[in-house]
């Protein structure tokens, strides 16, 4: 059995196939999560059996993170595979990731915040070579961090 990770904040769209919590496979997309997920997911589900998908649940873009969770939260359904989540600093080593204007979150230890800064050190996010399951979490539903503009 394989696990697959997701992180579709933003472009590119990065997916994870991972046997024995070890990246045996890397599809990196240009496009946007609404356009690719699926392109990608059907190949996969073909030739591989998944335990679990995991994806990162945002701050980040709001579509990003809600196209991501409905489509995995559908194809967990479907497939009756557990969905797991975690924040996305846990994919580019605890940077600031963009929110809105000079706006960014920040992560202070456990609490996630939202700080004005000026040309903030950003990393890229990217798949861990190696994952272990206990570090994800069944509380999947998407963090959005800010409300949403009315």
């Amino acid at each position: 059995m394989h696990d697959a990770v997701v992180v579709a904040l933003g472009t590119p769209v990065l997916v994870g196939v991972y046997e024995n919590g070890v990246l045996v496979e890397t599809i990196r997309s240009e496009g946007m999560g609404s356009d690719v997920l699926a392109e990608i997911f059907g190949p996969l589900c073909k030739r591989y059996s998944f335990s679990h998908f995991i994806y990162a649940k945002g701050p980040g873009s709001f579509m990003g993170i809600k196209v991501t969770y409905l489509f995995l939260k559908t194809l967990s359904i479907v497939q009756k595979v557990p969905l797991l989540a975690t924040y996305a600093f846990f994919f580019n080593q605890n940077s600031p990731i963009k929110a809105v204007g000079k706006l960014y979150f920040v992560k202070n230890s456990s609490t996630i915040a939202l700080e004005p800064l000026e040309a903030p050190q950003m990393n890229a996010f990217v798949l861990p070579e190696t994952i272990e399951i206990e570090n994800f979490d069944s509380d999947n539903l998407p963090y959005y961090g800010i409300d949403a503009v009315g």
